[in-house]
């Protein structure tokens, strides 16, 4: 008897080992690489690019200090530039424009860009920032090799989809220029080196 009840657990720790190292080493090695010719889907390209693009947009205005978000440079050429909390909500009103899809509207757009105009709080603003990159994600979902380069009103959605992104990548350059002015590192710039 106890001979077989060694030999059941010994069989039990074996199957639990062998367990473990299986699911160990699939949660450790990384998502397989598509092979070389195979065709990815446009929304499955533009989305990885814009959350990237988005995570590095959003956690620069997250950076810097609400008492910061009237910040503009005043050494230099810099007249009439706008501030650092209008460079965000620019952003948050442009995105509606590139990833509002082909039923954008300028009527609904006026609405949208007057509401964030008003904004004053950095928690609002950031919100309205991250509401419009909601809109960009399902916008960018939905390009398939079919519509990608079909044309709208607005341009092709792939056309709008990379002129978005350009856009507020060149708004947040803009943006690390004021945050290093003032002290600090943009979170995708840290550790860097």
């Amino acid at each position: 008897m106890h001979t077989r009840t060694q030999m059941a657990g010994q069989i039990l720790a074996c199957c639990l080992l062998a367990a473990a190292s299986t699911f160990g080493s699939s949660q450790a090695s990384a998502p397989a690489k598509p092979a070389v010719g195979a065709a990815i889907p446009p929304a499955q390209i533009y989305g990885k690019l814009l959350s990237q693009l988005e995570s590095e947009f959003v956690s620069a205005a997250e950076a810097m200090p609400e008492d910061k978000y009237n910040f503009s440079p005043s050494t230099g050429e810099f007249k009439g530039v706008r501030t650092f909390g209008q460079q965000v909500k620019h952003v948050a009103e442009s995105n509606y424009y590139f990833f509002g899809g082909p039923n954008y509207s300028e009527a609904e757009d006026k609405v949208k860009t007057d509401v964030i105009e008003k904004l004053t709080s950095k928690a609002d603003i950031v919100k309205a920032l991250k509401d419009s990159f909601v809109l960009a994600h399902g916008f960018v979902d939905s390009i398939t090799p079919e519509n990608a380069f079909v044309n709208t009103e607005h341009g092709t959605r792939a056309g709008m989809a990379a002129f978005g992104m350009a856009h507020f990548m060149d708004h947040y350059g803009q943006m690390v220029v004021y945050l290093r002015m003032n002290g600090i590192i943009p979170p995708a710039s840290r550790g860097a080196m």
